[in-house]
């Protein structure tokens, strides 16, 4: 295995490292504080003439205040579904359907709830550091097994796994960044 070989699987390792991060934020993203989020609403389906279609296309979603969400339905025949999955989506929020329009109100976080979604935040936090090593001890394994056959050296071995070290303490500090951010926000009043 020549030496851009190499580079192209760090490069390929990289991107699957960067990809769990961005997993990652897509999860924190659906844990709701007492804000009002669009992001809360990306994985509502809704049953529109029997097909499971996702909120986005069925409305347009915006945000008047700080703890209210408004859905302004396309169709005003689809009020009552989007109602619907939105109080099945255990989000903890109650629509109020007015006319055309549903607002979401959130209301501020219990203590209790704050501290559980802390738990689920920093477990889900873990489990991507989780994912990053395995990810790391993987290419090692690899790279090792080259080493053994005699298609790379030991000085490419070691100057990969210095690199694969770098990007994978790298990764690890963007998701404990991310981690302290979405704490701060839900430990925030």
């Amino acid at each position: 295995m020549d030496t851009f070989s190499i580079d192209e699987v760090v490069e390929q390792i990289h991107k699957k490292m960067v990809a769990v991060v961005a997993h990652l934020k897509t999860e924190f993203a659906a844990i709701r504080t007492s804000r009002a989020s669009t992001a809360l609403f990306e994985g509502i389906m809704v049953e529109y003439y029997g097909n499971s279609v996702p909120l986005r296309t069925l409305a347009s979603l915006s945000i008047p205040e700080a703890s209210m969400l408004v859905v302004t339905p396309y169709d005003k025949d689809a009020v009552k579904a989007i109602e619907k999955a939105i109080l099945a989506s255990n989000l903890g929020v109650t629509p109020n359907v007015n006319g055309n329009v549903i607002r979401v109100v959130f209301a501020p976080l219990t203590e209790e709830r704050r501290k559980e979604f802390v738990k689920l935040v920093k477990h889900k936090a873990e489990e991507s550091k989780v994912g990053i090593r395995n990810l790391r001890r993987g290419v090692r394994h690899n790279l090792e097994t080259l080493k053994k056959d005699g298609e790379i050296s030991s000085d490419e071995l070691e100057r990969t796994e210095k690199e694969l070290d770098k990007i994978t303490h790298e990764q690890v500090m963007t998701v404990d960044a991310l981690l302290h951010h979405k704490e701060q926000e839900l430990l925030e009043v």
